[in-house]
């Protein structure tokens, strides 16, 4: 199948995108004729610090965010999420998808003035996939179907072996082990963008330090101070770098959502998350700032089945009544009220071409729910003579603080069970929950890309974040099955259908984005269900 259609219509995104940034005469926007700000600095909050800006080894949203402002792909998204070129101007599949070919621009540069050639995307999607990167998402590579993946992995084969060529400086192939037509889609994913090999031969893991980096996206990293900030600015060696507005991005680390909005009401920040429950109030107040959109995300907590988890949770019973007794009309409307969905399954209807199954306990009633949850704990063996106790984790948020405390008291009122909870900071959070050292934790989940498996993948066995180590045999052999499949919509409701039996996780509810928007900051990708945002397509106007 070839994308010459796709390419004519993401070429013309371009090209508006284009048209509407850059530093123009008179200061002026060309398109809508907007007075620009003098100050073309944005700033934003992060709950937490990011851990690395490596593209092989990021593992979390807010790092990708910063990743594609400092590193481009082949391929990016327009504002409404549609594929458009990034550092391939045009690519196409054979007939029978498991070939594709990115033709690359000859005037990509790297920040050093480098040219970025098809043997650049080669080295970092073969560390990628080298053992020795140990890479937390190098089942994203297997996930891709690229030819020698898994054994790559496996330590089987030599990565050199991985089914990707530079055919030339400009011609980039990967063969895919079996059809896969939504692969170009897979590319705007931070893990396949291109890294400068001889930096990182030069400055090993020090090689992302803001005097070290050299990258090719349309921002340089130019400050990074752990759990504190960091600050990127225009790179002037961007192919793209005349049409670019804003000059300078920078983070700020600030654990507490409401600290966060008293200082973008102060003019420190330019855009926050809305705190839990705060949403009603302040699109009332600030109507044109408070922002709330559809999200490709889904929050939930999983079981930890592995060995290492508790013998009560590997007993269906138990994790079905914990599941049923969770009112997520009490979270969603009480809690968060900010337009969230009530989630009965891990994909989100937002999520393109899948439609959300009827599953059987979503289509009870919370009353039937509840009564359902404490016979099945009762047949489980677990009553007021013989409570049920775990510990219960999640990540340092106020937001996730009040859902844990939430649903521990409900769970004491109906079922009697004692939960414990217990917080991390993001990083060891996450080193707990991928060592299994749980026994309930708080998960969640942004599509990688917008199809369903990029949900579904993470409860087959070897899913790199399937921290529960849940297994079905069936799950898996129904998501190999819709890689091939012209329409896997019934494998994918059939594993739902699993997962709403099986219960290997608590889905509690489906992301929306809610954010404050300050007014003069335009060009957010509302749209964008997948929120793969660049702030090249960002701008300020004059207030």
């Amino acid at each position: 199948m070839k994308f010459t259609t796709m390419f004519k219509m993401a070429s013309a995104t371009a090209i508006v995108a284009a048209m509407t940034s850059g530093a123009y005469a008179d200061n002026m926007h060309p398109m809508t004729g907007e007075k620009l700000a003098e100050d073309q600095t944005f700033t934003y909050r992060l709950l937490d610090g990011i851990p690395t800006l490596d593209p092989q080894l990021n593992e979390d949203v807010s790092g990708s965010d910063i990743l594609r402002d400092l590193f481009e792909g082949l391929l990016n998204q327009d504002a409404k999420g549609n594929l458009i070129p990034g550092v391939a101007e045009s690519w196409e599949a054979n007939d029978d998808n498991t070939v594709y070919t990115f033709k690359l621009r000859d005037d990509a540069k790297w920040s050093n003035g480098d040219p970025v050639t098809a043997g650049d995307f080669v080295y970092a999607w073969q560390r990628a996939a080298d053992p020795a990167t140990a890479s937390p998402y190098s089942w994203f590579v297997e996930l891709m179907s690229i030819e020698n993946a898994s054994e790559i992995i496996a330590g089987d084969k030599d990565p050199s072996e991985l089914g990707v060529e530079a055919v030339d400086d400009q011609t980039f192939k990967v063969t895919l082990t079996s059809a896969l037509p939504y692969f170009a889609a897979m590319t705007t994913h931070a893990t396949t963008f291109p890294v400068h090999k001889a930096t990182i031969d030069e400055h090993g893991d020090e090689w992302t330090r803001p005097e070290n980096m050299v990258s090719n996206g349309a921002y340089k990293l130019t400050e990074w101070v752990l759990n504190e900030r960091t600050t990127r600015e225009r790179n002037e060696m961007y192919w793209n770098n005349d049409k670019t507005i804003l000059d300078k991005v920078v983070t700020l680390v600030i654990n507490d959502e409401n600290v966060a909005l008293t200082r973008y009401r102060a003019g420190e920040l330019d855009r926050t998350e809305i705190p839990a429950g705060q949403y009603p109030a302040l699109s009332k107040e600030l109507p044109n700032e408070a922002t709330v959109f559809p999200r490709l995300c889904s929050y939930y907590y999983t079981f930890n089945m592995s060995d290492k988890g508790p013998e009560a949770f590997k007993d269906q019973r138990v994790r079905q009544a914990l599941s049923y007794a969770v009112d997520r009309k009490v979270i969603t409307d009480n809690i968060l009220q900010a337009g969230q969905y009530q989630a009965y399954t891990f994909t989100p209807g937002a999520t393109a071409g899948f439609e959300v199954p009827d599953v059987a306990f979503g289509q009870m009633t919370q009353a039937e729910r509840d009564e359902k949850a404490k016979e099945l704990l009762a047949e489980a063996g677990y009553g007021a003579d013989n409570p049920l106790k775990f510990d219960m984790l999640y990540n340092t948020s106020e937001a996730h603080k009040k859902i844990a405390v939430a649903m521990s008291q409900m769970w004491k009122q109906k079922l009697g069970v004692e939960a414990t909870l217990a917080n991390m900071e993001w990083k060891t959070f996450l080193e707990t929950r991928g060592n299994q050292d749980f026994e309930l934790a708080r998960g969640a989940w942004c599509g990688d890309y917008n199809e369903a498996s990029t949900f579904l993948d993470l409860v087959t066995t070897p899913s790199g974040y399937n921290d529960g180590k849940y297994s079905n045999a069936e799950v898996d052999e129904l998501m190999v099955d819709a890689k091939t499949s012209s329409d896997a919509s019934a494998n994918y409701t059939r594993v739902e259908e699993i997962i709403a039996e099986e219960m290997p996780i608590i889905p509690i509810y489906h992301y929306t984005g809610n954010l404050m928007l300050k007014e003069n900051l335009k060009g957010w990708p509302v749209e964008n269900v997948e929120q793969n945002w660049y702030s090249r397509d960002l701008y300020k106007v004059a207030e």
